[in-house]
This record gives structure tokens, C-alpha cells and sequence, in this order.
């Protein structure tokens, strides 16, 4: 049986060339690039090329870039780090972020709450989109920073990053925005965007995991997450995941320059998904905004329908597909996403995700509708 995977949104495959090119530096070059000698240096250069590749893609300087272990990590140091330095420098702090973040923003403004941070959680209309004029209300004259999501990696929405941050920038504040399901689909320009962090993860655009980078905008100030030596120009401290960062960088670059290409062949699939399965069931809405919505990304609710047995159904199958964030995967809680739209999930709804990639095709989208719509019959049935 052969499997399809619509669930890109969770992780991608290890594209081979960038396999091919990290390779030597899990073998080879294997020095500590902070040794002095040749073999240190190598690795070294491994990662000044990463940080040049990463760099070109966000249009910034490669001072500007540091590299993490994934999209949590620069989550927590850009969000925490940011509201504890300004906290030691001004005794208190404000931070503001929406409420269908990622779980590494929440769960970040939750840690700071328990420091004495003051944390406003911004709701969103129906699709999932923060609104411009409720942001500039909310702001104070000791927020920190505001941190929002550029796309929703349940539904897909895409949020007006460049308008949220212009607001922000004309009081003062940082902005932090997760790019991690951005990359590869969605232009990481931070001059466009306007804003003064970006994190991203690798394996979300066909590199390896456990290894992240993030844009810091020369300037700001960031309290460490982790504590140890000066790597990472003293930001984030440990011995640099060479044979990653050079994953990252060469599925970073070759993701960016396949963008257009695969934006444009990856949309007409997803409103296949989209009018497929919204068209051939009862009782099916689809969430997230309509237009502005990530390229790869198909989400609905299916009311009388248990989730976890349309998952397994599927699964038995050959399709893999989610009911959302793979990070809160078995969690009884109903999603905080289809929360904050006002979709209420409860046992006689299941949410689901279906997610494309640059293998999938037309005859795969055509199966996994005719699939999930079969399934649903035998699940009401």
C-alpha cells in the first residue's frame, strides 16, 4: 500500500541533495568550530556559509543571525529574552501575543506571567486574523515586545505582519514573528516585514531536525535562554549542530529558490482539497481565511464525526494526516486555534489538517477526497 503524506505541516522529508551536502560534517569535518585548529576552522566555515545563506533570505547582515536547536527554541529566546532584558533594565514589562500562537509563544508568556510580566493575548476574528486597530489598543508604554504568528500552522491563515509591525515600530515596541511555517512558501524579506525577530525551523522546508535559526535585528537586546560559552555571539550558548546548520542553510536556499514554483503548482491542489471535501460532505466548514492562507494548507471541521477514529481510518488507509499542531498530538484538549475562532470542538466534531508537498499530485489529492469522504459516510453511518 502505498502511503500518502498530507502532513508537511508537522515535518518534511530530509530533501537528498541537502543530505548529500551535510554529510561530510557528520563524518569528515567533524572539529568543534570553536577549536583553533584546521579542523575547527573548517566548521567554522560551514557555519559562516550557512549564516551567509540564511541572510540572504531574510535580506539582513549575517551578524544578525543566530542558530538554534528549532523553532521552540527561537520561540523562547526571542519572546523571553527580549521581556526579561527590558524587565532587568526597566523593572517592569508588558508583552503581548495572539491567541492562536504556537504553544512555544504561549507557553514562553506563561513562564513570564509567573515573573511579574504583564501578558495580553490578542483574540482573532473568524479566520484567524489579528486585527491592526485592536494591536495599537492594546499596546502600553512598557510592552516589550508583541509577538505574532506570520502563518497559522493549524489553519493556514496569513497574518498582516508588515501593518502589525509598522504599528508597533511607530510606538517603540519589538516584534517578533514565528515564521516556522512561512519558510519555503512565504517571502522571509525582514525589511518588508518590518520586523525585529524571525524564527524559523529547518525541517519544515525539507532539512534536518533539531536545528533552528533566528533574525535579530542589530540593536536589540536579548537575556540568554541558555547559559554556557560565548557561542552564537554570547546569544545561545553550546557547541554549534554543524552537520544541521548546514542542512538548514542548503534546504533553506534551495526551498527559496523553488518558491514561486511551488506556491504556484502547490494552490490549485489545496482548493482541490478545499472545495473536495467541503462540497462532497454535510456538515464540513473550512477554517482559516479563504485567499489569505498558506499554499500547502487544507483545514476543516466535520461535525458527527469522532476525530480520533477519522484519523485511524485514514491511517489504515495509506494517508497521514492530522487534526492540527503535532506538538499538542494526543492532547484531550480541544484546539486552543479552533478555540479562538469560535469553532467549538468537542466529541461530535473532529478538526482536520491535510498539508501538501513537493511530491504530492493531483491523482494523490483525488484519492485522499474520495478517502475522506468515504470514510465519513462509514464513521456517520
Amino acid at each position: 500500500m502505498r502511503v500518502l503524506y498530507f502532513d508537511h505541516a508537522a515535518t518534511t522529508p530530509l530533501d537528498a541533495t541537502v543530505l548529500a551536502q551535510m554529510q561530510p560534517y557528520l563524518t569528515e569535518y567533524f572539529g568543534n568550530p570553536s577549536s583553533p585548529h584546521a579542523m575547527g576552522r573548517s566548521s567554522l566555515n560551514a557555519l559562516d556559509h550557512a549564516r551567509d545563506q540564511v541572510a540572504a533570505v531574510f535580506n539582513c547582515s549575517n551578524a544578525e543571525i543566530i542558530f538554534t536547536g528549532g523553532g521552540s527554541e527561537g520561540d523562547n529566546l526571542a519572546v523571553k529574552g527580549v521581556a526579561e532584558s527590558y524587565l532587568r533594565q526597566h523593572g517592569r514589562a508588558h508583552v503581548i501575543v495572539s491567541a492562536i500562537e504556537h504553544h512555544a509563544v504561549l507557553h514562553a508568556a506563561e513562564a513570564l506571567q509567573r515573573q511579574g510580566v504583564e501578558v495580553t493575548i490578542l483574540g482573532v476574528n473568524s479566520d484567524g486574523i489579528v486585527d491592526v486597530v485592536t494591536l495599537e489598543a492594546a499596546l502600553q508604554p512598557h510592552t516589550a515586545v508583541v509577538s505574532v504568528m506570520y502563518a497559522n500552522n493549524e489553519i493556514g491563515t496569513i497574518q498582516p505582519i508588515a501593518q502589525l509591525a509598522e504599528v508597533c515600530r511607530q510606538r517603540g515596541v519589538l516584534v517578533h514573528t514565528d515564521a516556522v511555517q512561512a519558510a519555503g512558501l512565504l517571502p522571509l524579506d525582514v525589511k518588508v516585514l518590518g520586523v525585529d525577530l524571525l524564527t524559523i525551523t529547518a525541517h519544515k522546508f525539507y532539512g534536518p531536525k533539531g536545528v533552528g535559526a533566528m533574525y535579530v535585528r542589530r540593536g536589540v537586546e536579548l537575556w540568554p535562554q541558555i547559559h554556557g560559552g560565548a557561542q552564537e555571539r554570547r546569544r545561545r550558548a553550546g557547541t554549534e549542530n554543524v552537520a544541521g546548520i548546514v542542512g538548514l542553510g542548503a534546504a533553506l536556499t534551495l526551498a527559496e529558490s523553488k518558491r514561486h514554483d511551488e506556491v504556484a503548482r502547490l494552490a490549485p491542489l489545496r482548493d482541490m482539497l478545499l472545495q473536495g471535501i467541503a462540497g462532497e460532505i454535510a456538515g464540513v466548514r473550512i477554517t482559516g481565511h479563504a485567499q489569505q492562507r498558506l499554499a500547502n494548507n487544507a483545514s476543516f471541521v466535520i461535525d458527527d464525526v469522532d476525530g480520533d477514529s477519522l484519523l485511524i481510518m485514514l491511517d489504515r488507509r495509506g494517508i497521514c494526516a492530522s487534526s492540527g499542531s503535532a506538538c499538542t498530538s494526543g492532547s484531550m484538549e480541544p484546539s486552543h486555534v479552533l478555540q479562538a475562532l469560535g469553532v467549538l470542538s468537542d466529541d461530535t466534531q473532529a478538526a482536520l489538517r491535510l498539508t501538501i508537498g513537493r511530491t504530492t499530485t493531483v491523482a494523490d489529492v483525488e484519492k485522499v477526497i474520495a478517502d475522506v469522504v468515504d470514510v465519513v459516510a462509514k464513521l456517520r453511518g
